[in-house]
């Protein structure tokens, strides 16, 4: 389950979502662009970026991580890339923060000792999303991020859930934009499920959602790379 991808999906449709998980966002959240950004001599790609409104004074530049796997080496990765793009564009930005998501904190980096300047600063902010409280006391984006936490069977009845509180709390185009959430979700979390045993879980019909359609394009492309590099592999052997 590519779980970073929907959370980069959660940002592209609702940006300000990363600032409900900070005690102190900026003012103006709600004009800020997630974005991914190149940087060039050493080539890098950052993928989590929230960039303020150009047209303003020069802001806050916030990085996000999405880290569901342990990496003994993320914390000097993400402060080099980050570091490093501010430095590159310093007159864009009056500050940088950086904002590290984890599923629990056993998958945090074990070694944080010489980033504890940082990491016990207001500059990075850690969230554990497990600590975050009761999934159905929360605002229904961040609610979404939780969802992708949770085990199968819990997982199940916690998308109906959601799905019946969509359409009873937001707007029109809020609501089948988390229609298409869920289902993105559901579908990554039950790849050994068929279309059919999906809808019946969750009482949709997934083959009307555009994101069904791109998963299933999505899960054809990453077949066909994998089989073209077990086919250069043998070609070694």
């Amino acid at each position: 389950m590519r779980r970073d991808s929907i959370f980069y999906k959660l940002f592209q449709q609702f940006p300000s979502l990363l600032f409900e998980l900070l005690t102190n966002p900026p003012e103006n959240a709600d004009k800020y662009k997630f974005d991914s950004v190149a940087v060039k001599e050493p080539k890098f790609e950052i993928d989590g970026v929230f960039l303020p409104p150009e047209n303003e004074y020069a802001g806050i530049v916030y990085f996000c991580e999405v880290q569901f796997q342990k990496d003994e080496r993320l914390y000097e990765r993400v402060f080099a890339e980050s570091l490093l793009y501010f430095y590159r564009n310093r007159d864009r930005f009056s500050d940088w923060q950086a904002v590290i998501i984890y599923p629990f904190r056993s998958i945090e980096q074990s070694d944080i000792y010489p980033h504890r300047g940082l990491l016990n600063s207001n500059q990075v902010h850690r969230v554990y999303l497990n600590e975050l409280g009761d999934i159905r006391s929360l605002p229904l984006w961040v609610a979404l991020m939780v969802l992708t936490t949770l085990e199968e069977k819990q997982a199940a009845e916690e998308a109906k859930y959601l799905l019946t509180r969509s359409q009873q709390e937001a707007s029109q185009s809020s609501s089948r934009a988390i229609i298409e959430m869920i289902t993105t979700i559901m579908v990554y979390k039950f790849e050994q499920l068929s279309r059919t045993e999906v809808e019946q879980m969750l009482g949709i019909t997934l083959k009307e959602t555009r994101v069904y359609r791109e998963i299933k394009e999505e899960g054809r492309q990453e077949g066909r790379q994998e089989g073209r590099q077990e086919g250069r592999q043998e070609g070694r052997q």
